[in-house]
């Protein structure tokens, strides 16, 4: 078969979600998010998952995000949408009994109008600069959206990944100041200020990239194993070059093997010469640009080589292989291709 392998691991993502609730602690909400298609991994059997191991909240990007996640979830678990009230969303959000995040004066305007009893959230910013109610907006609003009875109040840490960082000191003590006094449910944190400690955790944490196995979750089991065929074998001279551009020049003979992957599968071209794949666990690095469908590499020092490599593996976290990118473990999840043969455990 000539496709390569994506196994899913659901049960250690359902480990993850429990081992985040735990650091929550009994007073705090664990919710999910699960917007980009689960990060790339399937909304439909990473939602249910997390349903299973005790998620009741869920987080989505957008409205039309929703529709399949409700089918996966059934009624009675709450989805969230980040975006808010978009124009357009109200029969979605209406039907899918969607909870918006209303983060600014026309959203909240339109969602007042348009569904008034509906239930809804309300996004501040403490200082991303993003999304959100700024505090002079909240300070002018704030009694008009309490009589609404908000379902949650929430903002988001730019610099939870980096704990040293006094951005995040910074925007909880925003977001104390702007919340003082009130008696609606709170939340703050996804990973990385789930990890930040009890301070940050308030009413409700909502871990994202850590549940797939990433980075700021060092202790995260490993959700996703990549392994991808080797099409052929060639041996190469010294001189001879090796993919697009001539990019890669053997300095001695080589054994090169053409694996079926590649930047339309999500294995991204500025991985470049810096990315290993494994033979178990013998490391066998990029030999040449990454290809569309295929990648080159160097199994010459292999007595015998397997008939697929893994890409992702115990010895390869997504965080590793998005380091040869000069990117991060999120943008490697969510560019995993649909050409992948998926198996689920």
């Amino acid at each position: 078969m000539g496709t390569a392998r994506l196994k899913i691991d659901l049960g250690a993502l359902a480990a993850n979600w429990r081992a985040l609730d735990a650091l929550s602690g009994p007073g705090t909400e664990t919710g999910a998010v699960v917007k980009a298609d689960g990060y790339g991994l399937g909304i439909d059997r990473v939602a249910k998952a997390l349903a299973r191991a005790g998620a009741r909240s869920f987080f989505v990007a957008q409205a039309e995000e929703a529709a399949e996640l409700r089918h996966a979830v059934g009624r009675g678990p709450t989805i969230h949408v980040f975006s808010g009230h978009m124009a357009g969303d109200t029969e979605m959000i209406r039907e899918l009994n969607l909870v918006p995040l209303l983060n600014s004066i026309e959203q909240l305007t339109r969602h007042f109008e348009a569904l008034p009893v509906h239930p809804f959230g309300v996004q501040l910013d403490t200082g991303m600069n993003r999304l959100g109610l700024e505090p002079s907006e909240w300070r002018a609003a704030r009694e008009i959206v309490l009589s609404q009875k908000p379902k949650l109040v929430m903002s988001h840490l730019a610099c939870a990944d980096d704990p040293d960082d006094a951005m995040n000191e910074r925007q909880l003590a925003q977001f104390l100041e702007m919340t003082e006094g009130l008696s609606v449910p709170r939340s703050l944190s996804a990973t990385g200020g789930t990890l930040l400690g009890s301070d940050y955790h308030f009413d409700m944490t909502r871990p994202g990239i850590g549940l797939y196995g990433g980075l700021p979750f060092a202790d995260a089991r490993p959700v996703v194993q990549l392994s991808a065929p080797v099409i052929q074998l060639r041996d190469v001279d010294p001189g001879e070059s090796i993919g697009y551009g001539a990019a890669f020049v053997a300095e001695v003979s080589m054994r090169i093997a053409t694996v079926q992957a590649g930047y339309a599968d999500g294995l991204i071209r500025a991985m470049g010469e810096d990315a290993i794949l494994f033979a178990g666990d013998v490391p066998c690095p990029l030999a040449g640009r990454v290809s569309m469908d295929m990648l080159t590499v160097d199994v010459t020092h292999l007595d015998e080589v397997p008939p697929h490599l893994d890409i992702l593996s115990h010895e390869q976290g997504v965080d590793d292989l998005a380091n040869a990118a000069g990117t991060i473990g999120y943008e490697i999840l969510t560019s995993l291709g649909r050409r992948y043969r998926r198996t689920y455990v």
